[in-house]
């Protein structure tokens, strides 16, 4: 007599090796934000093409998401990450505070504004140096004097809940690539929001050039968002690349007293036109359409912080955290990531198949 497994046991073992996994909430902004290719409202012209895997276009006024494409994907920021950084140590900081950066600060590896290890600067300098050249360097000088590394990341993530940006984990103050580091463009969508409330964090996004100290006077910086020069309102955020992450980009422009907010990521090449060309929709289709969802409002400051909601529902085949990490070629989407207790249950149950089977075979006929 042969043995059968119960239907139960083979289900449940169906959906663990190969079935989807449902989230018991929908994700944050909206459902249609759960999906993972082009997301539009009807009736309009589709937004224009851009060779970026993920990217939002929202109303900065309202909230309203007019537009996405994999909005929660999770990539690697890069560069993008230090939004993030200065809205999170603004606040904490005095900005005429003087700053002598340690020598792990002005050895960080990557982009540089120059850092010596001298008292030289401001912690007004090292957010220039920070939003307008992506200096690695000052991250990690403003990370030092806000407490240490370990203090910073803290705050950082903690930020990020209070916004919730739950794709979003910190690893560095910098964005340089790191295992477990990741981010969405609906996130840094939520983070250029917020940091517009900001004046402190506007003025320094909005700058194009500016003195900076040297030992033996100043040097002039120049900003690496190319749009302050080229698109007309452009308010600025910040850019970022890595071989690892690829080109990304956060920005906000004003035009006729409206604000629209473009988020890309994972970008393989020249990006600069295409994101001028998503902001010109944005601002051609603001206030026509019905949104597709909206950027959450952050949660007040007496309010306790929000819990991890659960992962959002994934089409079969596709991952629910979609991370972009060194070697990656599939992309996300590739792999499933199982909630944890549906992954304990599933090796309860494939266990429980491996003993039938043992059973199976080794009874006499």
């Amino acid at each position: 007599m042969k043995h059968v497994a119960p239907i139960g046991v083979l289900l449940a073992t169906t959906v663990f090796l190969g079935g989807s996994a449902h989230a018991e909430t929908e994700p944050v902004g909206g459902t249609k934000l759960g999906e993972r290719g082009l997301v539009a409202p009807p009736g309009v012209k589709a937004p224009p093409k851009t060779a970026a895997r993920s990217y939002v276009i929202a109303d900065a006024d309202t909230g309203e998401v007019l537009a996405a494409k994999d909005p929660h994907g999770r990539y690697l920021p890069a560069s993008t990450l230090k939004a993030l950084t200065a809205l999170t140590l603004i606040p904490k900081l005095d900005k005429n505070q003087r700053i002598r950066p340690s020598s792990r600060a002005v050895n960080e590896e990557g982009s540089a504004v120059g850092l010596v290890s001298k008292p030289l600067y401001t912690v007004q300098d090292l957010f220039k140096a920070l939003l307008l050249v992506s200096g690695n360097d000052a991250a990690m000088a403003l990370a030092e004097a806000n407490g240490g590394l370990a203090k910073t990341l803290q705050d950082m993530n903690a930020e990020a809940k209070r916004l919730h940006a739950f794709d979003t984990v910190a690893k560095t103050p910098s964005g340089l690539d790191k295992p477990g580091q990741s981010s969405s463009a609906y996130d840094l969508a939520l983070i250029a929001r917020a940091g517009l409330a900001n004046p402190d964090f506007r003025r320094y996004i909005s700058t194009k050039t500016d003195k900076f100290p040297a030992p033996k006077g100043y040097y002039e910086i120049g900003n690496h968002n190319k749009l302050l020069w080229r698109y007309k309102g452009m308010i600025g955020v910040k850019n970022g690349w890595t071989s690892k992450a690829l080109g990304s980009f956060v920005g906000a422009a004003r035009r006729d007293g409206h604000t629209i907010i473009v988020s890309i990521m994972r970008h393989d090449g020249y990006f600069w036109n295409e994101v001028a060309d998503l902001l010109d929709w944005g601002f051609a289709t603001r206030g026509k359409v019905t949104s597709v969802g909206r950027l959450v409002d952050p949660v007040p400051d007496a309010a306790p912080l929000p819990t991890r909601p659960a992962l959002q529902a994934a089409p079969p085949g596709a991952a629910m955290t979609p991370v972009a990490l060194p070697g990656d070629t599939a992309g996300p989407g590739s792999g499933m990531i199982l909630p944890v207790g549906l992954s304990v249950i599933g090796v309860i149950l494939l266990g429980g198949v491996s003993w039938l089977v043992y059973g199976m075979r080794r009874r006499p006929r």
